[in-house]
């Protein structure tokens, strides 16, 4: 008797996270979609649809148009049912932003960082700031906040508390979540920040219908996450994804890791500008941060031969680097995102045929090669998914 009722619990948790899931990620949806779409039956929807709106997660947003007979209430995932706070901590600025469930916006607030001086106190200070700004910016209770996703450069190796390796920041086993748990009560999720870029193309994004894709952030420094089978490949310590360290040119230009030729040394921004500065001759690139002197050189590519040689360069060197992703991972889409790729958007066709001459043509031609969607928020709003995810594994239960 007592194992029929753990299963028939196991049965329903699985069923009220199916649909909870699809009415997150698909709605809003009729009762009859999702019967079609979840392959339950009408009673076993009907059920837990009930306990849903009961329970707050799910409301009826009115009803569908109807060629006849009685008309299907539309469901949604309740708006205010909770709130997820996501963090984007980059090399340039800590991003903190505050979403309802339904993932809208509604709060933002940014806090610049000098690259020469990113103290993990600091950055766990900016998020702790950020986190009370944005809650009382949209009058936001903290008890009524799910968690908070945080998105971080670097390897971030899970385990009680998460601890983050950067090599380019000078971090070194920085204790990251436990300095910013000191400041609140909040649970905390920390990803790599590729990762949850990935996610949120996964989930909202260019990625959407995609089983097999990898997400290139491109930035100052640059990173991929790999998702096989709908689920994101982390190797055996969460390091997996670190591409822009993989090798492009031995014994190349010196990386910020403190190897020699490694991917991010020619197209992560810092190294761009670099090399269009050196093709100066040593003069300073226009701009008083990485974001306005590579928009500069964007810019100087109209009128400067100098300018377009080393954009075009650079379109080379990103696309050998997807070649090796379509070689390695043979994913249906490799997106592009991150504040570089997206201001580098224009050389997209160049990288598309750099990328084709170096992949093995049968891959390359199952591959697409696309921008992201979701603009340089995707950081922080893929870290915002976290605590969410785990809701909607639980079923919608609030741990």
């Amino acid at each position: 008797m007592e194992l029929a009722r753990a299963t028939n619990r196991g049965v329903r948790l699985r069923n009220r996270s199916a649909l909870l899931s699809k009415l997150f990620l698909d709605g809003p949806l009729t009762r009859q979609d999702l019967v079609r779409s979840t392959g339950l039956s009408q009673p076993a929807v009907s059920n837990v649809v009930g306990d849903l709106i009961d329970e707050g997660l799910v409301v009826e947003a009115g009803a569908a148009e109807s060629d006849g007979g009685r008309p299907s209430m539309i469901l949604r995932v309740a708006p205010r049912f909770a709130f997820v706070v996501g963090v984007d901590v980059g090399e340039t600025r800590v991003r903190v932003e505050l979403f309802d469930f339904a993932m809208a916006l509604l709060a933002s607030v940014e806090y610049p960082l000098d690259p020469a001086r990113t103290e993990p106190a600091l950055v766990a200070g900016h998020v702790l700031a950020g986190i009370d700004a944005v809650t009382t910016r949209a009058g936001v209770d903290t008890d009524a906040v799910l968690g908070v996703g945080i998105g971080v450069s670097g390897v971030v190796e899970q385990g009680e508390r998460a601890v983050v390796h950067a090599q380019a920041l000078g971090w070194d086993r920085v204790p990251l979540e436990g300095l910013i748990s000191a400041g609140t009560d909040l649970p905390l999720h920390i990803d790599n920040g590729a990762k949850t870029l990935g996610q949120a193309e996964m989930w909202f994004g260019a990625g959407r219908g995609a089983r097999h894709a990898v997400f290139a952030l491109v930035g100052s420094g640059v990173g991929a996450a790999v998702v096989t089978n709908g689920v994101t490949y982390r190797g055996a310590s969460s390091s997996a994804g670190e591409w822009g360290h993989t090798t492009l040119v031995y014994g190349g230009r010196p990386c910020r890791c403190g190897a020699r030729g490694c991917l991010e040394a020619y197209v992560g921004a810092e190294a761009i500008i670099d090399r269009y500065r050196e093709a100066r001759r040593g003069r300073p690139v226009p701009g008083d941060d990485e974001e306005s002197q590579l928009g500069a050189l964007v810019d100087a590519a109209a009128t400067s031969a100098t300018a377009r040689r080393v954009l075009d360069e650079t379109a080379g060197y990103l696309g050998a680097g997807v070649a090796n992703l379509i070689n390695l991972f043979n994913p249906e889409r490799v997106v592009l995102g991150g504040w570089a790729a997206m201001a580098l958007g224009d050389l997209l066709p160049a990288v598309r045929e750099a990328a084709g001459r170096q992949a093995l043509r049968q891959p390359y031609e199952q591959a697409s090669i696309e921008l992201c969607r979701l603009g340089v928020d995707a950081v922080a709003l893929g870290a915002a998914t976290l605590p969410i995810a785990r809701l909607l594994a639980a079923g919608g239960v609030r741990p």
